[in-house]
């Protein structure tokens, strides 16, 4: 997916923050059996006229114009097909690639069409690790501080998050909000949770990680590693994550034309 496809994804998704409503959702779908909903998140707005210009899929030269012939809805319609045949005709579309998984993969993938995120699974020594895996597409800001080009496509990368809980036969719930990059996985929040009632007010959460003794923030990092949550998935997570956004892009726009249609 090139960079200018993830530009536009900015467009349209938001910001999604460790107390946001997805990371209840997300909490939800990781301590119950039943599908979770989709978070909803607010269209980010776009930071600049020449970021707008960069986001744009196709020129306004190339898009189907309003006429005298045709309805608002008519044109539309062309102009959710137009966007359709850019996804799945680009060279570098992802939607007909097969995504191999790593050596020694250890986690069951649970991916439901329509859902925003996928859930990692195994089990490990009598306990049940789950990783809720989304990606967050509202990475233009940080970036930027670091680029003085605003103009520099490559800046448009998504950043790959993950909710990942440690779950015992009987106890609290251990909880880590983590972050990857090229470079690290970074471990944003640790928590233990109220097995009863992991949603629960007024609980003590500990302090923040960042705040820990470095030899405890080490052995927390050794912890998620030994259960399979480490730096060396980011490649392959980064890879299939863009690849279900593209698919799940195209049938968004193909319900919307349908919709239209009718």
């Amino acid at each position: 997916m090139s960079p200018a496809t993830l530009a536009a994804r900015l467009l349209r998704r938001g910001a999604s923050s460790s107390s946001s409503p997805l990371r209840a959702l997300t909490r939800r779908a990781l301590h119950s059996s039943g599908p979770a909903p989709l978070a909803r998140r607010l269209p980010a707005a776009p930071s600049s006229a020449a970021h707008w210009t960069a986001a744009r899929r196709f020129s306004a030269s190339q898009s189907p114009a309003s006429s005298s012939k045709g309805s608002a809805d008519e044109n539309l319609r062309r102009v959710i097909e137009s966007e359709i045949e850019c996804v799945v005709q680009s060279e570098e579309s992802t939607a007909d690639k097969a995504i191999d998984l790593p050596d020694d993969f250890p986690f069951e993938i649970i991916d439901n069409a329509g859902d925003q995120s996928i859930t990692l699974k195994r089990e490990f020594a009598g306990e049940t690790i789950k990783a809720a895996v989304y990606t967050n597409f509202d990475t233009e800001e940080e970036l930027n501080e670091d680029d003085e080009n605003d103009n520099d496509e490559e800046s448009f990368k998504p950043a790959i998050q993950m909710v990942v809980t440690v779950q015992k036969a009987e106890g609290p719930i251990l909880e880590f909000d983590c972050n990857f990059n090229d470079d690290e996985l970074a471990i944003e929040n640790f928590r233990m949770l109220n097995r009863d009632n992991p949603d629960a007010e007024h609980m003590y959460e500990g302090p923040p990680f960042s705040v820990l003794d470095e030899s405890l923030q080490k052995g927390l990092h050794r912890y998620l590693e030994e259960r399979g949550i480490k730096q060396s998935l980011h490649d392959w997570l980064y890879e299939y994550m863009m690849h279900k956004d593209e698919k799940e892009y195209v049938v968004w726009l193909k319900n919307m034309k349908e919709f239209i249609g009718n």
